[in-house]
């Protein structure tokens, strides 16, 4: 069975394609490479033993999509990570963001609903919950207005697909809304290759710790929570992958309940930036050169899932701890780096 797997050179897209071909399926990689590297391809090979296909297209061009689906008409599932997502930069080139990550959806889905049956898996995010009003989140908290066109393309993004899947009974779809994804594969061959500053925490945590750079600012203090900073929720990046095989095949066996669901995926558990960096010092046996400073703009509070309708519906859990995790992203800092 082919499965597409667009932006599958990224970090979360990679550790998908490695789940997906230890499950026996047949994948195709579609990237435009310009936040990923062709050479991820040798890390999945050197996991799975098998190179999936890859094409580099950039998804914008509409006849380049439209030419795809005409050679690889036995596709049978799309799982759809290719979006720019880094949210500073949608705030300054908000077009940008709307032509990525709207403009795409909208073609790989007027191919789908052109197929008889077809399965597709959204990659979207917790930020369409902004600062809940109840802790853990649950499906069914309100969709608050985005803090940033990137969070608003993600509720954009959802609503598309609700739309289309209401008037086509042939597309079956699942967005799953995930946390802080952190960490890297156990044998250290794909990770978290973030181009430039990395505007994640854990990356910038571990590449501080490896000199690469001076100081990790964290944003506030004086946030109503246990040590002062804000709190997220962190997933193992390969238990989000096996969430998204998990989605799939729920799709695929006919097992779903609407033709449109949506799922949190984390671990059910907050931790502070506090926290995280002591876990990072905890596992590397190395101090953390931080700095408090003040908050950032558009920084929520708290926000960490309530994992019970994964858990019961898709038979997911994750499995890694914070320390686990974060061990792994500390190993994978230190190969990178020589």
């Amino acid at each position: 069975m082919k499965i597409l797997v667009t932006g599958g050179l990224g970090f979360i897209g990679s550790h998908t394609v490695v789940e997906l071909q230890n499950e026996g399926y047949e994948v195709v990689i579609i990237d435009d490479c310009s936040n990923s590297s062709e050479k991820v391809l040798e890390g999945i090979t050197t996991i799975t033993g098998k190179t999936p296909l890859f094409e580099k297209i950039d998804l914008k061009e509409k006849s380049k999509v439209e030419d795809f689906f005409k050679r690889h008409a036995d596709v049978q599932g799309v799982i759809h990570f290719a979006a720019s997502k880094a949210v500073g930069e949608s705030v300054e080139k908000p077009l940008l963001y709307y032509e990525n990550n709207i403009g795409t959806l909208v073609y790989l889905l007027k191919e789908l609903v052109a197929k008889n049956k077809a399965s597709f898996i959204f990659s979207s995010s917790c930020t369409v919950y902004g600062q809940a009003d109840e802790m853990p989140i649950t499906e069914s908290a309100p969709v608050k207005q985005a803090e940033s066109p990137y969070g608003n393309t993600k509720q954009m993004g959802e609503e598309i697909i609700a739309d289309t899947c209401k008037v086509n009974a042939n597309l079956n779809a699942i967005a799953l809304r995930y946390f802080n994804p952190m960490g890297a594969h156990p044998s250290v061959q794909i990770g978290e290759l973030p181009i430039g500053v990395p505007q994640n925490l854990v990356p910038f945590i571990t590449q501080t710790g490896a000199g690469l750079r001076e100081q990790l600012s964290v944003f506030g203090d004086d946030y109503p929570t246990s040590d002062g900073t804000c709190v997220r929720d962190y997933i193992y990046v390969v238990d989000l992958a096996k969430a998204h095989v998990l989605a799939l095949k729920r799709l695929l066996e006919g097992k779903n309940s609407d033709n449109y669901e949506v799922f949190n995926v984390g671990t059910g558990k907050g931790s502070t930036v506090l926290e995280v960096i002591k876990s990072f010092e905890k596992v590397s046996g190395k101090k953390l050169n931080y700095k408090i400073v003040d908050r950032r703009a558009g920084d929520i509070t708290t926000a960490y899932a309530d994992t019970t309708k994964a858990n019961e519906v898709l038979g997911w859990k994750s499995q890694y701890s914070l320390d686990e995790a974060m061990k792994s992203a500390w190993n994978w800092e230190q190969k990178i780096r020589g």
